[in-house]
């Protein structure tokens, strides 16, 4: 019990789990852990947020809203979101991406089912949450010339960046009208499969949605489709799209939104792998880094990034951008 949190034997008792037997997991990239709990035959999964560096309100906020609006969110069993304390519905160990690698011929049907599942949040009204806004999309795209940069001995034009950037948005944001609810990691490490067959068809479920704000549809799609974690076919990621954009009816301008997104998402997770390893001393998130970049090569291809992708052709030597960004100073 040294290893466990301070409170966990008082937590659990109040919630009527007294004497559980508990095993860690393995964590994420956040200061969040987490624990598989038994009791006889039942099973929770237990999350402590510790306060003052997490806060799980906005998980149970999102968990409860997908609840009630048709989502597989884990129920929510007790908490205490002033000490940290999370207790839920266990989903099992099918991780989506985990599974895949022991199932290869589930992965078309597993991909189709996570489509449909947002093609249907996406047909509800968004959710009570943040917009995802300007402000937002720069921010988070300013992460590659606050860490990324800096770390591979570059020095940018950072005003420039943000200029181009905001020159390509702003035609989506236009577009974002009232929006949809952006669950923001919605990727095979956070997707559960919930008994599914040996072509990947079942029931799915949503994990790590804390940070959902309303914004475009193609955002998600991204965060699935150009997996920072997972290498996705081209051939699949082309298929999905076209299973989503024929099911939700997106317009002509989809495409170039969801290239849009895809570097903007694709610039920021470079910027924050970057961030996991200088300062908070965790190097194995640099692996991720070549796919990453190489996916945001494909989306600066398109003609709606052309003001970023001028950026890059000005600051980003070509030696970098050809070892698609993997060696850090």
């Amino acid at each position: 019990m040294s290893e466990l949190p301070d409170g966990i034997a008082e937590f659990l008792g109040s919630a009527g789990w007294a004497g559980a037997d508990i095993a860690p997991l393995a964590g994420d990239a956040s200061f969040r852990r987490y624990f598989r709990l038994r009791s006889g035959d039942a099973k929770a999964m237990l999350m402590y947020a510790p306060p003052p560096e997490e806060d799980p309100e906005p998980f149970l906020k999102v968990a409860k809203w997908l609840s009630e609006h048709g989502q597989r969110a884990p129920q929510i069993i007790a908490e205490d979101a002033g000490a940290g304390w999370v207790l839920t519905e266990d989903f099992g160990d099918d991780r989506m991406r985990d599974w895949l690698d022991v199932h290869p011929a589930g992965e078309l049907g597993a991909y189709e089912a996570a489509i449909d599942a947002l093609v249907d949040l996406h047909r509800r009204p968004a959710g009570p949450f943040d917009p995802y806004d300007m402000a937002t999309y720069l921010r988070e795209a300013r992460l590659f010339t606050e860490w990324y940069c800096p770390a591979a001995g570059l020095d940018v034009d950072a005003a420039g960046f943000d200029a181009a950037w905001e020159e390509a948005l702003q035609p989506l944001l236009e577009r974002q009208e009232s929006g949809v609810t952006v669950l923001r990691d919605y990727h095979a490490e956070n997707i559960m499969l919930l008994g599914p067959d040996e072509q990947g068809h079942g029931e799915q479920g949503l994990i790590d949605f804390q940070d959902a704000l309303v914004g475009h549809p193609a955002y998600d799609l991204v965060s699935l489709l150009q997996d920072a974690r997972r290498e996705v076919p081209r051939e699949l990621e082309a298929k999905m799209l076209k299973r989503y954009v024929s099911a939700s009816g997106a317009g002509a301008d989809f495409a170039g939104d969801y290239a849009r997104l895809g570097a903007q998402r694709n610039a920021k997770i470079v910027g924050i792998f970057t961030r996991l390893h200088r300062r908070d001393g965790k190097p194995r998130y640099l692996d991720f880094i070549p796919r990453v970049w190489e996916a945001m090569e494909r989306d600066l291809a398109h003609p709606a990034l052309s003001p970023v992708a001028a950026w890059f052709d000005e600051n980003i030597p070509g030696t970098v951008r050809a070892d698609r960004g993997g060696k850090l100073a």
